[in-house]
């Protein structure tokens, strides 16, 4: 339980530049204390002490505003940056050496049984506010930009960002070399600034086209 703690407290140190010392992490970072309390809850969520489970979830919910299902299962080295807002359903499933931060919300899309939200693999990074719905899958090494909605399966080694998401980054094809979650490649912008283009040069080639009609004129 200690090495996993260490190891969870090292992993906050080599991710966050703001964090100091392990004493700072301890006292004060919400995502290791939801965590931490995550583990507990899903000790007994395993042992079917279902209301125990969820009164320790809901405490660390009100002291953390961080609220994670007792039945969800979570990776090592799983960091939670910032974390006021985020919410994560029963059924997650989160692989190692995952990052989320503040405003995430992985959870369901109905009332609908069974696995009903999302599985996160290793690596996974989940930007400020986006929401992953639904049982889907994010493949390893992906990110999901700020604010996106994913609603479907992201394969590994990619970036999606946009409402609905958008695979923008696939099989190593890049548009940078790398991304960070504030600098993704916004593909609604994108698709507006070629329209804009496409209409100057229209209106470009209209411009020329009434000119030369004019010389006919007075010709």
């Amino acid at each position: 339980m200690f090495r996993r703690m260490r190891e969870d407290i090292r992993c906050i140190l080599e991710q966050d530049p703001a964090a100091r010392s392990a004493f700072e992490i301890v006292l004060t970072y919400a995502g290791i204390h939801a965590l931490w309390s995550h583990r507990i809850a899903h000790a007994l969520y395993k042992k079917n002490l279902l209301f125990l489970a969820r009164s320790v979830s809901q405490i660390s919910r009100f002291f953390t505003g961080i609220e994670i299902h007792p039945g969800a299962k979570i990776g090592r080295r799983f960091f939670i940056d910032h974390g006021m807002g985020v919410v994560i359903g029963e059924t997650c499933e989160i692989g190692n050496d995952v990052t989320i931060y503040q405003g995430v919300t992985l959870g369901g899309t109905g009332k609908e049984k069974g696995k009903r939200h999302p599985t996160l693999h290793d690596n996974v990074l989940v930007a400020t506010g986006a929401k992953v719905l639904g049982s889907i899958t994010i493949g390893e090494n992906s990110k999901v930009g700020a604010g996106s909605v994913v609603l479907k399966d992201v394969p590994a080694d990619s970036t999606v960002v946009g409402i609905p998401g958008t695979v923008v980054i696939r099989n190593g094809v890049k548009v940078k070399d790398k991304y960070d979650h504030h600098d993704l490649p916004d593909p609604v912008a994108d698709t507006c600034n070629r329209l804009e283009n496409e209409i100057k040069q229209l209106q470009n080639r209209l411009d020329q086209l009434e000119k030369k009609d004019t010389k006919g004129d007075l010709l």
